[in-house]
């Protein structure tokens, strides 16, 4: 059973940068993918990006051109950077492994990690 560990909170100024990771062992090895969410407390969850098993990553328009995925293979992490934060990107962070059998049918969730974006 996959085991997702999230790290990355933090308060930064508008236009400053951030970046969240979350690791799990056998990730890779599983060719597991991971979605990014966020959500605001009392509202809706919203789709942020996702990688998926073949390597392709795709992102929601909102953070285009400022936030970049990748992943480290080596230590089954993907790390999120976000730049030119603003304040509208206050959220909760949050990663889930999914797009794997071991995932199973609701996937496999990180803790969640608050970004706060103010002067």
């Amino acid at each position: 059973q996959l085991q997702l560990v999230e790290s990355g909170v933090g308060l930064v100024y508008p236009g400053g940068s951030l970046r969240l990771s979350c690791s799990a062992p056998g990730f890779t090895s599983n060719r597991c993918g991971m979605d990014w969410s966020r959500q605001a407390a009392g509202k809706q969850r919203a789709w942020v990006t996702s990688i998926f098993p073949d390597g392709t990553i795709n992102y929601a328009d909102s953070v285009w051109e400022r936030f970049v995925l990748s992943q480290d293979k080596a230590n089954d992490t993907v790390y999120l950077q976000m730049n030119s934060l603003q304040p509208e990107d206050t959220f909760m962070y949050t990663c889930k492994i999914d797009y794997c059998p071991i995932a199973g049918p609701r996937g496999v969730w990180g803790q969640g990690a608050q970004v706060t974006v103010s002067s």
